[in-house]
């Protein structure tokens, strides 16, 4: 074939070529409708391309095509590239010349016989040179890598592998040989999909769920994969990164998931400016394994310009997706680890003098009375907080107490509930009063009111005498109508029977009616026990 260059080709500014326009006419449908255009015989003629695929190296794949009369080899490392090129050239059927694009099209009938590396290198130049949304041969060749990663354990990588293959990143090289050594047989593969850009990632991992890849693999690589590329990332991409992690994760059975794994996502992306919805993604996801995590992954700093010290709202909104996302599956068991959780952060948070008392009172009050087996450790974050803040109104205090159930808690912790004096009196009162309806009666306790007044002062100690006579009284004075039950499990954020009220008011009242001795004034009392009124036993 006689062959003029007449053609002057500069592709992409990287290299110019010298070809024959009617050679490549002939195969080409671009160059024939450029050139038919053109009346009589033209020189000097230039075609200047700025996007040609491939570059220099895919505009001289395609010439060569040309020149050999319509044959090429096409092989795994450059059937993309001459596809591409190819269609940017409108190389298709005409007439007796053959199809540059059917030619790849049918190589990819072979596709199964590629090797892990071969089919790497596909991958690489899919994602270089195709679009991620649609393309016939992206579709096959990443079809094919997970379906692989599908097979036994025992068909991985090395039986895919070929040393003649151009890529580097197989298993045949240092690094996937570290990678398979070091970590577990399900992950020998993580190393090898790490070039890939975090588009054909969510491709990917779409298609492992279709191919019933196993959630925990996939959890643990989406981890791995987001560590690695953040020590080259963009801001950008870092946001780009986490997004996409974050909604892959959340398809995921939340068996597979680690609450660990979940706070290791947290941390950095807490630092970037992902969208809300993807935050509450994340919180969501968290929140629905709570009962995982301890109270080190809860002590978060608050956000800047926040006053108090840990990011009391984020714990706030962990727990509530905890009982939201687990409304049909939340066991007994979950429950209580939870509410364990939770006490332990009230009580590192109790000494936060920032902290609002309407916050703490709802991190109280955030979990049923049936998650908690106990409320001493709740009493004992609530005592904490009150003492730090002393300067509370009655109806602050009795805010933040009204959590409590006296009836979970242990004796020692209701003698120092009634007799300490940073809890609201009508707190004190309730506690003595639930108190009596336990097999052992404090008041009956005949070192009682020495024991709990030995530590106090003369002053303190006649006032507190004082208190546990009012106790007294009123609990004789207590009228349980059914408008006053209302009204006291209101206020005290109890949820006592009404039979169990009235069958106590009637002990009560029993035992106040055993108290001959009218009440003696504070000043009458001094410092001399003798005149305490006795309960007769």
């Amino acid at each position: 074939m006689e062959v003029h260059c007449d053609l002057e080709v500069d592709v992409n500014g990287q290299e110019v070529f010298m070809v024959d326009k009617k050679t490549l006419a002939s195969f080409s449908g671009k160059f024939s409708k450029l050139f038919s255009s053109m009346t009589g015989r033209s020189k000097n003629l230039k075609v200047i391309f700025h996007d040609f695929p491939g570059g220099a190296e895919g505009f001289e794949l395609i010439s060569r095509f040309c020149y050999n009369n319509g044959k090429a080899e096409i092989t795994p490392s450059n059937l993309v590239l001459l596809n591409c090129a190819a269609r940017f050239m409108e190389m298709k059927n005409n007439g007796s010349r053959p199809s540059l694009i059917d030619q790849t099209v049918k190589s990819l009938e072979g596709i199964s016989l590629w090797t892990w590396s071969e089919l790497l290198v596909a991958l690489r130049e899919c994602q270089d040179l195709l679009p991620a949304s649609s393309s016939l041969i992206l579709e096959k060749v990443l079809d094919c890598v997970i379906g692989r990663l599908a097979l036994p354990i025992a068909a991985s990588p090395c039986t895919f592998s070929s040393e003649n293959s151009s890529f580097q990143g197989s298993c045949d090289t240092r690094s996937s040989y570290s990678m398979r050594n070091n970590h577990s047989q399900a992950s020998w593969w993580f190393e090898d999909f790490l070039f890939l850009n975090i588009d054909l990632i969510e491709k990917a991992t779409m298609m492992m769920l279709s191919h019933n890849l196993d959630h925990a693999t996939i959890s643990k690589f989406l981890l791995y994969y987001q560590k690695s590329r953040f020590l080259s990332a963009t801001p950008v991409e870092k946001c780009r990164i986490t997004e996409v992690t974050i909604c892959l994760l959340s398809l995921l059975d939340r068996s597979s998931l680690s609450c660990k794994v979940l706070f290791l996502i947290f941390h950095p992306a807490s630092s970037l400016r992902i969208s809300k919805c993807h935050k509450r993604k994340l919180e969501n996801l968290i929140g629905s394994l709570l009962d995982q995590a301890t109270i080190d992954h809860l002590l978060i700093p608050s956000p800047r310009r926040k006053g108090y010290m840990y990011d009391v709202n984020l714990v706030l909104r962990l727990v509530k997706a905890f009982r939201l996302e687990g409304s049909c599956w939340l066991s007994p068991t979950r429950l209580i680890k939870v509410s364990r959780l939770v006490d332990s952060f009230l009580v590192e948070v109790a000494a936060d003098a920032h902290l609002k008392p309407s916050k703490f009172a709802a991190l109280a009050m955030l979990l049923p009375d049936s998650a908690r087996e106990s409320h001493d450790r709740l009493c004992h974050a609530m005592d904490m907080y009150l003492e730090v803040h002393g300067g509370l109104c009655e109806e602050e205090k009795i805010g933040i107490c009204s959590a409590l159930n006296y009836e979970k808690l242990s004796r020692d912790a209701l003698k120092h509930l009634a007799l300490n004096s940073n809890f609201p009196s009508r707190i004190s009162v309730q506690a003595f009063i639930n108190q009596q309806s336990k097999p052992k009666n404090l008041f009956n306790d005949k070192n009682f009111l020495k024991t709990s007044t030995s530590s106090l002062s003369a002053q303190e100690s006649m006032d507190r005498r004082d208190d546990i006579e009012q106790i007294l009284l009123y609990a004789k004075r207590v009228n349980f109508t059914r408008k006053n039950e209302m009204l006291e499990a209101k206020l005290q954020g109890n949820q006592w029977r009404a039979t169990e009220l009235k069958n106590f008011c009637g002990t009560t009242q029993t035992q106040m009616g055993n108290i001959t001795r009218p009440r003696l004034s504070l000043s009458g009392l001094g410092n001399n026990t003798r005149f305490l009124p006795k309960i007769c036993p």
